[in-house]
């Protein structure tokens, strides 16, 4: 099963949200339960069953306020309310990864103590370490980014560990985290697929795929790189294997290899070179190209790439009704 996620994508989004506003006036995040695509109407009036939860938490030194929020879809976040509604927009679905301008985003993310009673100031964390634990409210985490399912809960989506999926990601119907499965935040799937690796922000993962346990994708944060990576349909990352290219429709890369974009690829099954040597190029050249089969010879250590017939791999349709 597919999203359908709009191919004609509005310049405007907006949404009605609960702000978290530290003492300090830091605001911490906003939740929107429901985000829009376009402008906003002039009669969209406060939701009264949202304002009802409007008020202050003394536990958390923090007060709940509401807020409307409307962006630029093209245009650089400028606020934290901001910020969370264009991270909300992803993973509603409303757009796909790279779809949505995330230039200078982490100056608008506070690092917050994230717990399970809500954000908490990290600079007031340890003066409020004693009250927050005889009320029972414990610590998970310390970050910019919190965590998918205390804000979204994802469509026919199964998640093995919360911790593992950030705000922001975006999961199709069909999806499976496994509980050694990370899915950042600007990145996920199209539809059906198979993630116990680590998918990295920016990386789009096609219908049908596996990324295999153990398993890494460069995301564009990773070295400060440019090309965004993406992997095709019913296409196959190895366990324990990694990828710096993207990967074209029903391509595999064999459990443990790991191919970046200036990785020497041996072509198998294609005419020598003129010397009478084997053709031999970056795999950046592969990047894309589909039925590709990325293997490393047992014998001479070398990186090859063979053509493969058909399709790719069939993910378990038990596991992904």
């Amino acid at each position: 099963m597919t999203e359908t996620t709009p191919t004609a994508r509005p310049s405007h989004a907006w949404g009605h949200g609960l702000a978290t506003i530290a003492a300090d006036g830091t605001t911490l995040d906003t939740w929107y339960p429901e985000t829009h695509l376009g402008e906003r109407p002039a009669d969209a009036a406060f939701p009264e069953e949202l304002r009802a939860h409007v008020g202050d938490d003394p536990r958390r030194e923090v007060r709940i306020e509401a807020v409307t929020t409307e962006i630029a879809i093209d245009a650089a976040p400028t606020s934290t309310p901001d910020a969370y509604l264009r991270l909300h927009l992803l993973s509603h679905l409303r757009v796909r990864p790279n779809e949505v301008s995330l230039d200078g985003v982490f100056a608008h993310l506070p690092i917050v103590a994230w717990t399970n009673a809500g954000p908490v100031h990290a600079e007031a964390l340890m003066r409020l370490r004693p009250s927050l634990q005889r009320a029972g409210i414990a610590v998970h985490a310390v970050d910019k980014f919190p965590r998918l399912l205390d804000y979204v809960v994802p469509d026919r989506v199964r998640i093995g560990d919360a911790n593992r999926v950030r705000l922001g990601a975006h999961l199709a119907p069909g999806t499976t985290v496994m509980h050694e499965g990370f899915v950042n935040f600007n990145a996920g799937t199209l539809g059906d697929a198979m993630i116990e690796g680590r998918v990295s922000q920016g990386v789009v993962v096609g219908v049908g795929t596996d990324i295999g346990g153990g398993a890494s994708i460069m995301g564009t944060l990773s070295g400060g790189g440019t090309h965004r990576v993406s992997l095709g349909e019913r296409a196959l990352l190895g366990a324990n294997a990694g990828l710096g290219i993207s990967l074209g429709d029903d391509s595999v890369v064999e459990a443990g290899l790991y191919v970046t974009a200036g990785t020497k690829v041996v072509l198998v099954g294609t005419a020598p070179s003129p010397d009478g040597t084997p053709r031999t190029v970056k795999a950046a050249e592969l990047s894309g190209v589909p039925n590709v089969l990325f293997r490393r010879n047992s014998l001479t250590g070398a990186v090859e790439a063979s053509q493969r017939q058909g399709q790719g791999i069939q993910l378990n349709n038990d596991l992904h009704a």
